[in-house]
């Protein structure tokens, strides 16, 4: 399959890029999605390796902070079973899980925050989704050059 990029939205307070380059191994399940398709996406398309723009959103200012990249094949979410989380879903089984997740492993901090600001400025995101009015999605594909703009503005690679 193709190289492929990705948009992964946290809010930082809940779960930020410190957290991800904290945990043991520096990988955690991007649990908690309950948008079907944003489930989609990480159940049908989302390969091992694939690369990760890891945005702080929800916060002022939201924008990118880094890289993480997909570290596991999609499984169903625990979350969706556990009574005591916030993401426990009653229409959920273990036979049939309705929410899934992918693994995400730590690869780097930006320098700095691209901004969502400064990514609305950048002439070369003006297709980006989640630039898009109306987008709201927690996770988005996102093109190789897009990832590479981005990638360059928050200091990657210098």
């Amino acid at each position: 399959m193709a190289e492929q990029f990705w948009l992964m939205k946290s809010e930082p307070d809940v779960f930020s890029i410190k957290d991800l380059s904290e945990r043991p191994k520096q990988r955690e399940p991007w649990d908690g999605v309950r948008n079907y398709q944003a489930r989609n996406m990480m159940r049908d398309t989302m390969q091992l390796g694939d690369q990760v723009l890891f945005y702080h959103s929800n916060c002022n200012p939201p924008g990118i902070v880094g890289i993480a990249q997909v570290a596991s094949q999609p499984y169903p979410d625990p979350t969706q079973f556990d009574e005591n989380s916030n993401y426990f879903d009653p229409k959920s089984s273990q036979d049939k899980p309705r929410w899934i997740l992918v693994d995400v492993a730590y690869v780097g901090t930006f320098e700095r925050m691209v901004s969502l600001q400064e990514m609305k400025e950048m002439p070369e995101l003006k297709d980006m989704r989640v630039l898009q009015k109306g987008n709201r999605l927690s996770i988005t594909p996102v093109s190789k050059s897009e990832f590479q703009a981005i990638a360059q503005a928050g200091g990657w690679g210098k």
